[in-house]
This record gives C-alpha cells, sequence and structure tokens, in this order.
C-alpha cells in the first residue's frame, strides 16, 4: 500500500476549486495518474482525518507547447480529483 502522500500531490488552487469548496463542500486536488478512486478516499482520510463521501476522478491530458528554439513539446499529463467531504467537514488551508 502506498503512502498518502504517493497518492495525492497537492490541493489545486483554482477558481473553480474555491467555487466547490464554498458551495458544494467539495475540493479539488492533484494526484497520481495510476490512483484509484479507494486510494484517493484513504489518502484523505489519513492526511485531513475528514470523512469522504464521493471521488470523481478527471484526467487532462497534457497541452502542447513550443519551447523557446520553437521545437515542438507537450506538458504533463495529470489527473485530478474531486473531493466531496461529509456535510459539516472542511479542510482548513494553511
Amino acid at each position: 500500500m502506498r503512502s498518502p502522500t504517493e497518492v495525492i500531490f497537492w490541493p489545486r488552487v483554482s477558481e473553480k476549486g474555491t467555487r466547490l469548496a464554498s458551495a458544494h463542500n467539495q475540493y479539488l486536488f492533484e494526484v497520481a495518474p495510476d490512483a484509484t478512486k479507494l486510494e484517493i478516499r484513504q489518502a484523505i482520510t489519513a492526511l485531513f482525518g475528514k470523512k469522504v463521501v464521493r471521488v470523481n476522478t478527471m484526467r487532462r491530458a497534457g497541452k502542447v507547447r513550443r519551447s523557446r528554439r520553437g521545437e515542438p513539446g507537450r506538458k504533463n499529463h495529470t489527473k485530478r480529483a474531486i473531493v466531496t467531504l461529509a456535510e459539516g467537514q472542511k479542510i482548513e488551508s494553511a
């Protein structure tokens, strides 16, 4: 079994993430590409001690970019998780 820090990389701070947290008690995290929903649920419980109701995941394709020399390249693919907590629970930002 992997440690929680190997599954959850960092919280995604964005407009959408802030709106989800305030309106629906959902939090957005960047996770390992091969992490399962069960692993994500267990990692959130271990790291923050909160009860997770639902985990939704999405894979994001890396954008195609050009380097300074004009060579084509690509940013890394990512996986994000939207975690819904039980009513009355919050994850406080540091």
